[in-house]
């Protein structure tokens, strides 16, 4: 079984220092690029989407989370407040009661909405040390989150579309759902008190995942505090599952913060808000993806996607310059040389890395490469131009697959 934690460490793509503290990890190059790729990708697709990202700060007032419930329902999550000249300031579970903030800053009209608005922001939550564990639970969380501002006849097909930028982004990464959720309040709970918004919003969750298609089961005792919300579900090898992406109904909030848009009728109309994250936290994300993937991540989102393997150290010039090339295509590329071993050895050592170009003096003569893919599959000898092509557009496309699997010059 893969353990992101050994694989992470093994990998050199994350680690921790005592003097930074449990829950904090850092990230190393291999681990960053890593990260850096999948959020990359994430705010293209939320770009397409028709979202709008914004900035904001990792601490606020304490007044801000008693407005939002958090100081009343969330309190035991949060760091304790600081005091600064006399204010009292925290850092931030959350990102929602920010962008509420960032909504009600300038006036708007019906025709703006649904206005679509994410971040890829940090925020922090006190977990106590006995339940930290690698990237899958940490204290210092950078969330890919995004709040939707609409009318109630806008919320639906909001929510839907949201489920289906999560399947498209579930099928270029690999992930496989272990199920869907629909988490609903349960007793005992700190859950805001208004039977009527928890009964409208839970409708019209069921209404989606009823449209979607999706099979679902609907669970107490899982919902956020001002509201129900559909989780979709994970699982490692050993069947342990989490939470990785989320879509939300608050009618809770755009009521707290006097959230309003102006109506085709001239009066003032309270917007629904919905809380929507793709793969949720990054950390996790990359977890999940480590232990699914053994490190051998999707093409897009190999730390090195082609490494280029010149036979003796005649090679080296034109194996440096197909570095260069791959890095005017955005490809991550390096040079393994003879003087890390064998032709084999180095394939071994190289075995994560999707694409290996082997250059030899036939294919440094006619600029052409021998490539090996990491599933054991060759390529007979082509043109480099026509390798960085087709990679590129493979990596372009975000696909899982190595190859197209109707070419006639691969070979087992």
């Amino acid at each position: 079984m893969h353990d992101h934690r050994r694989l992470g460490r093994q990998l050199g793509l994350f680690d921790t220092d005592p003097l930074m503290g449990a829950g904090l990890p850092y990230w190393l190059p291999d681990g960053a690029t890593v990260r850096h790729a999948l959020e990359e990708y994430i705010r293209g697709v939320e770009r397409r989407a028709g979202y709008r990202h914004v900035y904001s700060p990792v601490l606020g007032k304490r007044e801000l989370y008693e407005i939002s419930g958090h100081w009343s329902h969330y309190q035991d999550d949060m760091f304790p407040p600081m005091d600064l000249g006399g204010e009292e300031f925290v850092l931030r579970p959350s990102l929602c009661p920010h962008h509420a903030l960032i909504y009600r800053s300038r006036a708007h009209s019906y025709r703006e909405l649904p206005l679509r608005m994410a971040e890829l922001g940090g925020m922090y939550r006190s977990e106590l040390s006995g339940v930290l564990g690698g990237l899958t639970r940490v204290r210092s969380i950078q969330l890919n989150d995004a709040h939707i501002f609409c009318t109630l006849d806008q919320v639906a097909d909001e929510a839907r579309a949201a489920l289906e930028l999560i399947r498209r982004a579930y099928e270029a990464l690999g992930i496989r759902p272990a199920r869907f959720r629909l988490s609903l309040p349960g007793p005992g709970g700190k859950y805001v008190a208004d039977p009527a918004m928890w009964e409208r919003s839970a409708a019209l969750l069921t209404e989606v995942l009823d449209s979607s298609g999706v099979p679902y089961e609907a669970v107490e005792g899982e919902a956020a505090f001002y509201g129900p919300k559909i989780d979709v579900q994970i699982a490692d090898e050993a069947g342990r599952e989490s939470t990785l992406s989320t879509v939300q109904v608050d009618f809770h909030q755009p009521e707290r913060f006097d959230l309003y848009y102006i109506g085709a009728d001239g009066d003032r109309h309270r917007p629904v808000m919905i809380h929507r994250s793709v793969v949720g936290s990054v950390e996790r994300a990359v977890a999940h993806l480590v232990e699914q993937h053994g490190g051998a991540f999707p093409g897009w989102l190999a730390p090195t996607q082609v490494v280029v393997l010149p036979i003796s150290d005649t090679e080296l010039p034109r194996a440096a310059e197909l570095v260069d090339r791959c890095a005017e295509r955005g490809l991550r590329a390096e040079v393994s040389g003879p003087e890390h071993g064998t032709l084999g050895a180095r394939v071994r050592a190289a075995r994560l890395v999707p694409y290996q170009a082997v250059i030899g003096a036939r294919e440094a003569s006619g600029d052409s490469v021998a490539l090996r893919l990491r599933d054991g599959r060759r390529v007979d000898s082509l043109p480099a131009a026509e390798l960085l092509d087709r990679v590129g557009a493979l990596v372009g496309a975000f696909r899982t697959d190595l190859w197209d699997d109707d070419e006639d010059r691969v070979r087992d």
